[in-house]
């Protein structure tokens, strides 16, 4: 299995990956899971897909198998910053604006959105190694830009799966329920640290999970 990691200048390096990201992920948050965010009958993409954003994809045999976005929290597009500030400020309306208990900008603190695992991946061992790969390509474009932490707003199970996996997570604040998909989440928070006991085949079987609810502007 391959990680790439890539921004938007850097796109046409990867041929279609990132066509196929946003394709995996249309798959899973809207077709499997319901959501109600930007979408046509190929693709999902939303208003933090933009030159701002990373990239962290699994590809194994050619295809693109997993992926997360990650941004700064200094980051600013238009009229949007990233997910949780957006939240904070009002500015999304499924998602509350008390997960973050104040402002966070800050250039080492980072952001990751829209993680997927693809269903295709079907041992514990193959959906383990892709959810490490991900999070390691993660890590890395953090630490090249001198970040030390990243958050994001999880299912609980994400933050059950990270730790077995050995990464470091704890949880920011208070879990809800989101009546979207009637899951719990809450903002998990992790350094930006790659784990010294990455163990791709643990005794878990990882759903199809998100790093973060619904989101609409």
């Amino acid at each position: 299995m391959e990680n790439i990691t890539f921004n938007f200048v850097e796109l046409h390096e990867h041929g279609g990956a990132f066509r196929d990201y946003l394709r995996l992920r249309k798959r899973l948050f809207v077709d499997n899971l319901g959501w109600d965010i930007p979408h046509d009958e190929s693709f999902e993409m939303d208003q933090y897909d933009n030159p701002k954003a990373y990239y962290s994809l699994a590809v194994l045999d050619g295809e693109v198998v997993g992926g997360v976005r990650v941004m700064p929290t200094t980051a600013q597009w238009g009229t949007h910053s990233y997910m949780l500030r957006d939240a904070f400020h009002g500015k999304l309306i499924d998602i509350p604006s008390s997960l973050l208990q104040e402002d966070v900008y800050n250039p080492t603190i980072w952001e990751g959105t829209r993680v997927v695992v693809s269903d295709s991946l079907r041992t514990h061992r193959e959906r383990g190694a892709c959810l490490s790969n991900i999070m390691d390509g993660m890590i890395d474009i953090v630490r090249e830009h001198h970040g030390e932490q990243i958050m994001a707003l999880c299912p609980l199970a994400m933050m059950r799966a990270l730790r077995q996996l050995g990464y470091d997570v704890d949880k920011l604040g208070t879990p809800y329920k989101s009546e979207h998909d009637g899951r719990r989440y809450s903002v998990l928070t992790m350094p930006a640290e790659r784990t010294l006991r990455n163990v791709p085949n643990a005794n878990y079987r990882p759903q199809v999970q998100t790093l973060h609810a619904p989101a609409t502007a």
